[in-house]
């Protein structure tokens, strides 16, 4: 029998934008090689791997390229899968243990999910070498967190505009690159992600980088909860509310593929 399959798109309400992931509901743990060769096959930005465990899921993702951490939309992904197969009763909380700790989802009544994640504040920090270069901007604001360079800039335009050297970011010590700006009404903020050192050139959607976003426009506007978008060619729609240690991170979710997956 074959391990249940599915694609869904994260952060949107239609079809074929935000950010698709894979999920892969499976009965027992699995080596993290064969996790890994999945995640290749797939070649999206993440795959999760749900397993049953005491209290909740096991959670864990992966790029094509490596495992990470702290993952966004492959979490609510997963959330969405787990209700409308009926693994979890409309009202019940899906609860993930991670990597990074236990990670609980909400579902809303109009449809939203919202994901309690862990905050992620940058710091001001100089730019590394080849950084600015790379994304050929002049920043307002340069910050780093445990995971990612956060690079604020002026103008929501540039932010759209970007066509960075991908070759040159997959050379910094980090997972990857925010670049944010205020944004137009009915945005308060509006970001992209570029983290090619861990096979992603760009992610559509980026759950985890709003975790040090949250933070940051918070406080630097003054308001709070926010709404986000990240202008990748895809593009998604957040909403993201600052609570201290805990950021709340809100979206939608749209089912694309059911399937099983054979190989083992």
């Amino acid at each position: 029998m074959g391990v249940p399959l599915y694609i869904v798109d994260a952060f949107t309400a239609v079809p074929f934008a935000g950010n698709p992931a894979a999920v892969c509901l499976l009965a027992s743990p699995q080596p993290a090689a064969w996790m890994q060769q999945v995640a290749r096959e797939m070649q999206l930005s993440e795959t999760a791997f749900v397993v049953p465990a005491t209290d909740g899921f096991a959670l864990r993702w992966f790029t094509p390229a490596v495992e990470v951490s702290l993952c966004g939309h492959a979490t609510l992904a997963s959330a969405h899968v787990l209700w409308e197969t009926g693994r979890l009763a409309p009202a019940a909380p899906a609860r993930f243990h991670t990597r990074s700790g236990l990670l609980t989802a909400v579902r809303r009544d109009d449809g939203w999910i919202e994901l309690d994640f862990p905050t992620r504040p940058p710091v001001p920090t100089d730019p590394p070498a080849g950084l600015l270069a790379a994304l050929g901007v002049e920043p307002l604001y340069v910050g780093r967190n445990q995971d990612d360079y956060l690079i604020v800039v002026p103008e929501e335009a540039t932010v759209r505009g970007l066509t960075p050297d991908v070759a040159r970011l997959r050379q910094l010590p980090a997972r990857g690159v925010i670049v944010s700006a205020p944004a137009a009404p009915p945005y308060d903020f509006v970001s992209r992600f570029f983290a090619p050192a861990v096979g992603i050139a760009e992610d559509p959607v980026t759950g985890s980088a709003h975790c040090c976003l949250a933070p940051y426009w918070a406080e630097r506007l003054g308001r709070n909860p926010l709404r986000a978008y990240q202008a990748s060619p895809r593009g998604g729609t957040l909403e993201v509310e600052w609570r201290g240690a805990r950021v709340a991170l809100r979206g939608e979710a749209v089912t694309v593929l059911r399937g099983e997956l054979l190989a083992r």
